[in-house]
């Protein structure tokens, strides 16, 4: 249960400091556009998502298990948040966040850290691969530039309606979109250790102002972005808004829990390190009541932005802690430079994120699976996307396991998604 940080300190030097300040700086340019877009695609004001990478990265790092975890919020939560907030109003989304936060700590003191071994590969590529379907559909509206007076929350008819609406198509928000997409492509393969996402995104989005394209932006969809944190504050709580909410809590737990140590897992085979897993859950509980106590959005430790942690030269959860103080100064001095990203070029980030999440590099291997696995991947992708997502990764687990018990399978050595 010992938080990384009290192991990492003694004969902590100025040489470790300066690495970890490089790494934090670098992390929280990924973190800002991405937190911002996580947030819009959420259904939440995007200043919700800064205060979510804040609030929740701190915490993480402060109190996990890994030496190099990065929280904050991710990709996986936009389709429960997105239906939390439909249903239940922004509100609910806050209680069912901090009951999830609960869940996690209850989870990290009866040491559930291991239990991650029992979820098969293929219930997490499934639904992982699902999720990344429906944010790319959530963000077509944006990256084609139309203007829709509602969006059904349904998939398909959410594409019929993007369909509909295809003669509005503005060649000019699809111009920023495209550009944001190639030139994040482009700055990944020849500089990888940069922070691109923010080049990318602010370079695109100050060309379309520069030439008067009048493309929507942050500020001008959403106002001005906050300027500081908010005061931290409970939600509404009733016996029956609880148990309404408890399912969603549950959810969150879940992908908190999973996602988080999937993360720790990736970060100890690129450090050589290893993490303890139910200090991590505990660090996910309270990062979680935090970010809730706080308004802010579930918070987990995000692969994508842990690998650039470490590929920075990231030591310690002092980098995790700098990324969250940076974010916090950008957001006090920087908010309405903020405001001005383009949402063509945050929808082209967005879609980017969820072709990563369906993991090109993977799918040879998924094609040479045993029908079995294959078909669970396809059952779990395919309720994620058309059904629910609680009702996926129920299905998903219980078909799993049953499929495992019969081939008295033991659980594997697999190799953890990194999207």
């Amino acid at each position: 249960m010992k938080p990384k940080i009290l192991s990492t300190l003694p004969g902590y030097r100025g040489a470790d400091f300066l690495a970890d300040a490089v790494a934090g700086v670098t992390v929280a340019m990924v973190a800002i556009p991405l937190s911002l877009a996580i947030a819009i695609a959420s259904g939440v004001p995007p200043g919700v998502g800064l205060v979510t990478a804040i609030v929740g990265g701190f915490l993480i790092s402060a109190l996990g298990g890994s030496r190099v975890q990065i929280g904050g919020p991710t990709g996986a939560f936009i389709v429960v948040v997105a239906g939390v907030v439909a249903a239940h109003g922004q509100d609910g989304l806050i209680l069912a966040t901090l009951m999830a936060g609960v869940v996690l700590v209850a989870a990290g003191a009866l040491r559930a850290g291991r239990l991650i071994a029992l979820v098969p590969e293929p219930v997490i590529d499934g639904f992982t691969i699902g999720i990344g379907i429906i944010i790319a559909a959530s963000q077509l509206p944006d990256a084609l530039g139309l203007h829709l007076a509602h969006v059904p929350a349904e998939f398909l008819p959410k594409l019929g309606a993007i369909w509909a609406a295809r003669g509005q198509i503005d060649p000019a928000a699809l111009g920023v979109t495209v550009g944001t997409m190639a030139l994040i492509v482009l700055l990944r393969r020849a500089f990888p250790r940069f922070p691109g996402l923010i080049v990318a995104v602010g370079a695109t989005s100050a060309l379309g102002l520069a030439l008067g394209l009048g493309v929507d932006s942050i500020g001008s969809r959403f106002g001005a972005l906050p300027d500081h944190l908010p005061r931290p504050a409970l939600p509404e709580m009733s016996y029956a808004r609880v148990v309404e909410l408890l399912p969603s809590a549950l959810v969150i737990a879940f992908l908190a829990g999973i996602e988080s140590l999937l993360s720790a897992l990736v970060a100890d085979r690129m450090i050589g390190g290893r993490h303890r897993p139910n200090a991590e859950l505990m660090a996910q509980g309270w990062a979680n009541i935090g970010s809730a106590l706080m308004g802010g959005l579930p918070a987990t430790g995000a692969i994508a932005r842990t690998a650039t942690n470490v590929k920075a030269g990231g030591r310690t959860p002092v980098a995790g802690l700098v990324h969250a103080l940076v974010i916090l100064v950008v957001m006090m001095v920087a908010a309405p430079l903020a405001g001005a990203l383009a949402m063509p070029a945050l929808a082209g980030l967005l879609l980017l994120t969820a072709w990563n999440m369906t993991e090109p590099a993977k799918w040879r291997h998924r094609l040479a699976l045993r029908r079995g696995d294959q078909g669970l991947l396809l059952l779990t992708l395919g309720l994620t996307v058309l059904a629910d997502l609680t009702i996926a990764i129920g299905v998903g687990v219980g078909a799993g396991l049953a499929l495992r018990l019969a081939r008295r399978d033991v659980p594997s050595d697999w190799t953890p998604p990194a999207h």
